[in-house]
């Protein structure tokens, strides 16, 4: 009867800790930066929590807490801080940007942000005027780099 019992008690801790394991890294804290361009430097760390492959590969939600410098001392410039939040429907993976900017040189900006249902966050920096949204030159030169995406 001990044999079974402690079978038995060996089976589930060997079934759980996977799970624990899994739910605890999925809630990790992942750093990221400091990306610089001319005239912009940021960096933080990124939280995906709730993530659930069996239903549908994204994270609940990711939490993203950084800061961005301007580096530049023209007037007229800003750095800015640019995130492609892509996130899964059927097939496809449409995105949405969503920005920080900071317009007071030498002084860093703090912000922190919440997506949900996130497949793959990808960010890039930029420093260009003050405006109601970045440029396409800043969306579309250079690369955008990859910060998280969704284990499947």
């Amino acid at each position: 009867m001990k044999i079974i019992i402690s079978a038995v008690a060996a089976l589930l801790v060997m079934c759980l800790a996977p799970a624990a394991q899994a739910s605890a890294s999925a809630s990790a804290k992942i750093p990221w930066g400091p990306y610089s361009g001319p005239g912009v430097r940021a960096s933080g760390s990124l939280t995906p929590s709730g993530e659930d492959h069996a239903v549908l590969p994204t994270a609940d939600t990711v939490k993203i807490v950084g800061k961005v410098t301007d580096l530049d001392r023209s007037k007229g410039n800003c750095g800015w801080v640019v995130f492609r939040i892509g996130y899964r429907k059927g097939n496809n993976l449409p995105s949405y940007e969503r920005y920080v900017i900071d317009c007071s040189y030498g002084t860093a900006k703090k912000f922190t942000r919440t997506y949900h249902d996130v497949y793959q966050v990808e960010l890039k920096v930029c420093s260009e005027p003050k405006a109601k949204k970045p440029s396409l030159t800043c969306y579309y030169s250079g690369t955008w780099k990859v910060l998280y995406t969704s284990p499947h």
